[in-house]
């Protein structure tokens, strides 16, 4: 790093999903997300992960709720870099799905040289805004005109997952009774697609048949044609799947388009918490 860029720190929601290996790479410091599971309060990936999360579940179908970062803990969590000098970047979880984008932008009205990116997504949607973030930093171009230009790039990120089931969605009081009956008895594996915009999540393609059926056909949907890609990095990002069905997702991807890296990661309690196990996306950024 040039000795200007050692001036600036990265940081990022937990919510961002890159995984330890990434995480180190690229220097990304994490504030975790709040996930209160039958009344006590954990910390996203320190002191709770996701087939905790899945075992509760199964025992006594109790889902934990998360919380978004308040603007205190902002405030707290900036000034152990800002009262040193340094200016930090940091990228919230979208804002159409959480206050905390909007608490983290307070905070930073409170302090110098923060600067808040609204990454407009969540999980390695939001992952791939941080890794541009670090690309600019190890460059040395100065924290103003990184997060200027990284946030005009949100608008290329393009995530989405498979769910394999609605139960957690149903639990979570995100989709009713009779669509959760009505996708299980039809074999319906919908495809969740988050719109960069904002960060809000759609439906979108409803798959029928088996996961390895729908998980196939969905990565040709994403991939299969495009012109518009850009080829430096893809994220495969799953809630807890199998190997072979990882395997047979590469597989595709890698078939359909040349990514110089291939990123398998595993999502975190907030993502994982409303989605349940077997859930699976391919996230990338277009030009």
């Amino acid at each position: 790093m040039s000795e200007a860029s050692k001036k600036i720190i990265l940081s990022a929601d937990s919510t961002c999903d890159l995984g330890d290996e990434l995480r180190s790479r690229y220097e990304v410091n994490y504030y975790p997300f709040h996930v209160i599971l039958d009344g006590k309060t954990y910390g996203d990936g320190v002191d709770l992960v996701p087939d905790q999360i899945y075992e509760v579940y199964r025992a006594r179908k109790i889902l934990p709720k998360t919380a978004a970062i308040n603007t205190a803990e902002y405030i707290e969590y900036f000034r152990q870099w800002t009262d040193q000098g340094y200016e930090v970047i940091h990228i919230t979880l979208g804002h159409g799905l959480s206050a905390t984008y909007n608490n983290c932008r307070l905070a930073a009205e409170e302090l110098p040289g923060v600067y808040v990116i609204d990454s407009r997504n969540l999980s390695t949607g939001s992952g791939l805004v941080v890794i541009e973030a670090a690309e600019r930093i190890a460059a040395g171009m100065p924290a103003a005109q990184i997060a200027q230009e990284v946030q005009a790039l949100t608008s290329h990120v393009n995530a989405s997952f498979v769910i394999d089931t609605l139960e957690f969605l149903y639990k979570g009081g995100r989709c009713s009774a009779l669509q959760m009956l009505g996708a299980n008895l039809l074999q319906l594996k919908p495809c969740i697609e988050v719109n960069n915009a904002d960060g809000t999540m759609d439906v979108g393609k409803k798959y029928r048949g088996s996961l390895d059926k729908a998980l196939a056909q969905y990565v040709k949907d994403r991939l299969a044609g495009r012109e518009d890609l850009r080829y430096d990095r893809v994220f495969i990002t799953h809630s807890g799947i199998s190997q072979e069905r990882i395997d047979l997702v590469k597989g595709e991807v890698e078939k359909l388009a040349s990514f110089r890296e291939v990123y398998v990661t595993r999502a975190g309690c907030t993502i994982s918490s409303h989605c349940g196990p077997n859930t699976l996306g391919v996230l990338f950024m277009t030009k």
